[in-house]
Parts: structure tokens; sequence; C-alpha cells
């Protein structure tokens, strides 16, 4: 906006929106992540459009995609979104108390079993910090402050951010008892009834893995939801392919593993990332190293 009060270009609330559905390629993932209905996520960026008097994107009967004026002003907004994170984190004094809140994201299994346990020894030490947990498929930017934390099965290859723990970890077959029951003595991968991924997630690795093995493979039971996954796993509708590392959790000690040889699968790896620019953060560091006290301590078991 110039000093008359004419807005002379695409303000940072709009770019953010349009940055949104950019990177989701959907509207309605964009409104689950910004917390808004779709409704008005798309009546924004509709007004969005109208302000440029140019379209950013093809409305398509699954997701969406983006116009030659969408792509050219991609980097601008991702630059404008790393900038915007930059100010804030320059603008908010460094707390010499460990307080304040702190966003942990995790693939969703991790979430699940591994976060919880780490948020209970940061409660007691830290009652000040409150821990938000992003539980998604999807690695968060880390530069843009989509999250403080990032627990993720990939090391990261930017220079700014840095790898402060890992975890390896065998992976293993799990079952309910009573399904196991129904199994033949010696099971081969084919003779399970297998439970995994459904859309749009289901490139991620456990349904490759016996897509590979398992001729005309189809699962038995699939979920975009880990917690729906595991919750159908100890009804006894089929085994699931699991961590070792995460399996003594309370809510998995029902299942037992299956003597199936998985080793196509490999080694499961999660490493603990932040950015450079937080991780002198007092609240940061605490949460990070009550992380990397959990890893070592589930290394020191397997």
């Amino acid at each position: 906006m110039d000093l008359s009060g004419q807005q002379t270009g695409p303000n940072w609330q709009d770019l953010k929106l349009f940055l949104a559905v950019a990177e989701s390629g959907s509207f309605s993932a964009a409104a689950r992540l910004l917390g808004l209905g779709q409704p008005t996520l798309s009546r924004r960026i509709a007004e969005f459009e109208s302000d440029l008097g140019t379209s950013l994107f093809v409305r398509l009967p699954q997701g969406c995609q983006l116009t030659e004026t969408g792509r050219a002003l991609l980097p601008a907004a991702q630059q404008m979104a790393c900038w915007a994170q930059q100010a804030k984190l320059a603008l908010t004094p460094t707390p010499h108390q460990v307080k304040g809140k702190v966003r942990v994201t995790a693939p969703p299994g991790i979430a699940f079993t591994i976060v919880p346990t780490v948020a209970k020894q940061v409660r007691e030490r830290f009652p000040d910090i409150q821990l938000e947990v992003i539980s998604s498929v999807d690695t968060l930017d880390l530069a843009r402050g989509e999250a403080d934390i990032s627990l993720r099965t990939q090391l990261p290859s930017s220079n700014e951010l840095l790898c402060l723990a890992s975890l390896r970890s065998e992976m293993a077959a799990y079952a309910h008892p009573e399904y196991i029951k129904t199994l033949v003595a010696r099971p081969e991968l084919a003779d399970i009834d297998w439970i995994c991924w459904a859309p749009p997630f289901e490139q991620l690795q456990v349904n490759q893995v016996l897509q590979s093995q398992i001729d005309h493979f189809t699962p038995c039971f699939s979920s975009d939801d880990f917690n729906v996954q595991l919750a159908a796993c100890a009804a006894g509708v089929g085994a699931m392919v699991l961590p070792l590392a995460i399996c003594d959790h309370p809510l998995l000690q029902a299942l037992r593993p299956l003597p199936l040889d998985i080793s196509q699968y490999g080694i499961g790896e999660l490493y603990l990332v932040v950015h450079r620019r937080q991780a002198h953060l007092p609240k940061i560091k605490q949460v990070a190293n009550a992380v990397a006290d959990h890893f070592a301590a589930v290394t020191a078991q397997l």
C-alpha cells in the first residue's frame, strides 16, 4: 500500500492462502491446514484472483493445478513465507525461562507413540511449555515456521536444517493373537491379510514393498488414518508393518510379531531436525533434548 492508501500489490495474507493451495494441491487439503472452511478459502482465492485480474489455479475434479501465472508467483510467495518467519523470530525476544508453544511435526505412527511419551517427560520438567503436535505424512517447512521441530524419515538436504539425533529400527509385521491363530504355522507374505494406507497415501513405503513382494497385492483393509489402521489391527482384522522401536508402547502391547521375513522393507530411520535459526531457543532446546534422550533410551533397548 502506498502513501495515498492505495494497494500496490498482493498482501501477505492473500499470498499465504495461495501458497497453501499451491503446495497442498487442493482447496480441501489447504483449508484443513489453514483451519478454514473450504467455501471460505475458495471465496478468498477467487477474490484474490479477481484483484489480480487473472487466474492462479485450474480447478479439477480432484484437486487443482497452477496456471502459468500461478507458477510464476509461487517462488516469490515461498520466499515471502521464509521472510515472514524470519521477521517473527527477530521480533520475538529469546526468553530466559523455558516457556511457550513448541510445534512438533511427525509421521502419524511416531506422533501416536513416541511424541506423547516425550511430552510426558517435557510436561514433568517444564510445565510452562505447551506442545502442539502435527501428525502428517508430509514434511513441513521449518524455514517458514510450519513447525519448530520435525521428526522425519529422511535426512534434510538444506544446510539451514540441523539433525540433532537419529533413531534406527528394524521393522516387523504385527497382529493380534486371535488373528495369528487363524494362520498356518509358517505363513508367507501372501497368506497375510494386510492393513495398509489408502489414497492419497497409497504410495507410501509399506504399500510399495508389499506390492513388490506379492503378486496382485490388495490390502484387506486400508485407511488414510494411522489410528484407524491400528484399531483394525487390534481388532484382529489383519497385520501391520511397524518399527520395533514403537512396539513397547502400552497401546500396542496387545499385538504380537509374526514370523515373517520383511527384510525388503529395510531399516526404519527417524531424524530429529530443527532449523538453525531456532536451535538456540530454550524451549526448542529442551524439547529437542527430551526427544534425543528418548531416542537414546530406545536404541539401548533394541
